[in-house]
């Protein structure tokens, strides 16, 4: 059954359909689909893709705090910060890689670098709990993790590129 929000020309709907139209999740729903090997899921919509990538704050406060992180949760985390890497090289040129490291108890850090400057620098808790509350707050997030680098290589350029 469709919610109020589903159906076309809602406002919620529109917001989705903007947050799809965005640089980084077009890039996140290329990244996703490139490493579905089998095609299980050609005939999914870009949003049913990401449905993964939502966390209510009803389904956070399910998840235990204490806990293995689920693969599925890695690998979400793992795609999610490589999409920002490469919609920042996409922007500049130079490769913004990602190096995550994540204890078993749901702990770590994640930094992207271009060059020998760290461009972003994030310590992760509670990952099994990864997630955005709608597609817009998914897209505002990677926007701005996007621009942010992008900021740190102008202001120091040749840094970025050695």
């Amino acid at each position: 059954m469709k919610k109020m929000s589903d159906t076309p020309g809602t406002p919620a709907c529109k917001e989705d359909d903007a947050a799809l139209a965005t640089p980084f999740v077009k890039c996140l729903t290329r990244l996703i689909r490139a490493q579905d090997t089998y095609g299980s899921r050609d005939g999914t919509s870009d949003a049913e893709l990401l449905a993964h990538f939502i966390v209510s704050e009803q389904q956070r406060r399910t998840i235990p705090i204490i806990g293995d992180p689920d693969p599925d949760v890695l690998l979400r985390i793992n795609i999610f910060y490589t999409a920002v890497g490469l919609t920042i090289e996409g922007r500049t040129g130079l490769v913004a890689s990602p190096t995550m490291m994540i204890s078993n108890e749901g702990f770590g850090r994640v930094l992207l670098t271009t060059g020998r400057l760290v461009v972003f620098s994030k310590t992760l808790r509670d990952v099994h709990r990864f997630g955005f509350a709608t597609l817009r707050k998914l897209a505002e997030a990677g926007a701005k993790l996007v621009d942010d680098a992008i900021a740190a290589i102008e202001a120091y350029p040749d840094v970025a590129r050695e």
